[in-house]
């Protein structure tokens, strides 16, 4: 693949060049389209913060791929991208994958249930590494965790920085607990069977980025690590487009949550439990959740409580479309069992928007004392805090302002991209 590197000069390790010259950074990622998850989002917010700073940003990503800012640059790495084939890929093999190790692992892994992008991708980015890595001056690997990303920097002596933002053990725990019977247990590990190695990685590599100081607390249990080696830096929104609507004017029974997939993790058969049991009180009670429904807990819930008529999901959403569902909604929701941050809460308190969090992970660290928080998992305790919204416009109007004090303050790149600076600067000085 033809790559042009980051601009002139030369390589200079040296922390007091670093410190004055802006840096080349490799940002690694596995999948980045801000469409189907957050770590896309991630991505996108990160790199375009870090340009902002002068710096020289390069994503190196797999499939599918980010939508950047136009002073960041993007190198793609081509995979099988199984879950974008017809028949789930299963009918993607062709003869010339036949020719690659990595592609021939890649589709009778996926074939057997297991889930393997981090492994592949870091196969594939530690071989171009190799060929391009020392155009860099940094490297942050988002979340990858994969020996062939660790193995060719290592061999290359290139800074690596690691960015967890949260312990897939988590989501582990929680799709086994959710398994209804041994069989899907079984899929469950089947499934996660690579955490495995990320456990392995994270152990070997040099720093480590979370963001919040609950996921720093829970990486370092998980995953045995000093919890010194890890640095808290919370994620930040994109203000120009999560931000008030002038003259804007919210619906008055609307309550919006996200869920980008049915996992257990999400917590989103709660919500419904809750919303449906606030319909007694408030008839005319609407929930949009920004995801798709697939079969699951949550349509289960759905079905069982006769609400489809009620509950509206939305996918594909820009970010100026998914601005407008916050700007427009009374509230809130975030009903996660755990979040290693919880982006689209931060994103919402953004345009003034009340929310309502669980204790579940980090997500009191991004409500702090503006929004309600809740016990994880429990109907009542959720739908107790948004009818005291519901009944009271002044609180809802007052807490919305809170929110958006608090995201302003908290949640802003411009302060936030500098303290990667410095962990990238740290890196390199370690390095040389």
């Amino acid at each position: 693949m033809a790559f042009t590197p980051p601009s002139t000069g030369q390589r200079d390790l040296s922390p007091a060049m670093a410190a004055q010259r802006p840096l080349k950074i490799g940002l690694l990622s596995y999948r980045s389209d801000p469409r189907v998850g957050g770590q896309g989002v991630y991505v996108d917010y990160l790199s375009a913060a870090l340009a902002d700073l002068g710096h020289e940003v390069t994503v190196i990503s797999g499939p599918p791929y980010p939508e950047l800012s136009r002073d960041v640059s993007c190198v793609r790495l081509p995979s099988l991208d199984l879950y974008a084939q017809p028949h789930h890929g299963h009918y993607a093999l062709r003869p010339r994958h036949l020719l690659s190790p990595t592609d021939t692992y890649e589709y009778f892994s996926h074939l057997s249930g297991k889930f393997v992008e981090p492994l592949t991708f870091g196969r594939r980015a530690g071989q171009w590494l190799r060929r391009h890595g020392q155009a860099f001056d940094v490297l942050l690997d988002n979340q990858g965790l994969s020996e062939g990303i660790l193995r060719a920097t290592q061999s290359r002596r290139l800074p690596l920085v690691t960015m967890i933002h949260h312990p897939i053990t988590e989501d582990r725990r929680l799709a086994l607990a959710a398994a209804p019977d041994r069989l899907h247990r079984l899929l469950v590990r089947r499934w996660y069977a690579f955490h495995h190695s990320q456990l392995r990685v994270a152990r070997k590599v040099g720093t480590i980025i979370s963001p919040s100081q609950s996921a720093r607390r829970h990486i370092a249990t998980e995953f045995d690590l000093p919890v010194d080696k890890i640095t808290a830096i919370p994620l930040g929104v994109d203000r120009s487009a999560f931000c008030k609507a002038p003259g804007g004017v919210r619906h008055e029974r609307r309550i919006v949550t996200t869920a980008s997939a049915d996992v257990p993790l999400k917590g989103l058969q709660y919500l419904i439990d809750a919303f449906a049991a606030l319909r007694a009180d408030f008839p005319d009670l609407e929930l949009t959740v920004i995801g798709t429904l697939r079969e699951g807990a949550a349509a289960a819930r759905i079905r069982a409580h006769g609400l489809a008529q009620h509950i509206t999901f939305k996918s594909g959403l820009s970010r100026e479309d998914l601005a407008r569902e916050f700007q427009t909604a009374t509230l809130l929701v975030s009903p996660s069992l755990y979040e290693g941050f919880g982006l689209p809460a931060a994103e919402a308190m953004s345009c003034g928007t009340p929310v309502v969090v669980t204790d579940g992970g980090a997500l009191p660290e991004v409500a702090g004392s503006a929004g309600l928080v809740v016990p994880r998992g429990n109907p009542a305790a959720l739908a107790e805090a948004i009818a005291r919204l519901l009944h009271d416009p002044d609180r809802r109007r007052f807490v919305g302002q809170a929110c958006f004090e608090r995201a302003e303050a908290e949640f802003n790149w411009s302060r936030i991209a500098p303290r990667y600076q410095a962990v990238f600067e740290e890196a390199i000085a370690a390095a040389c």
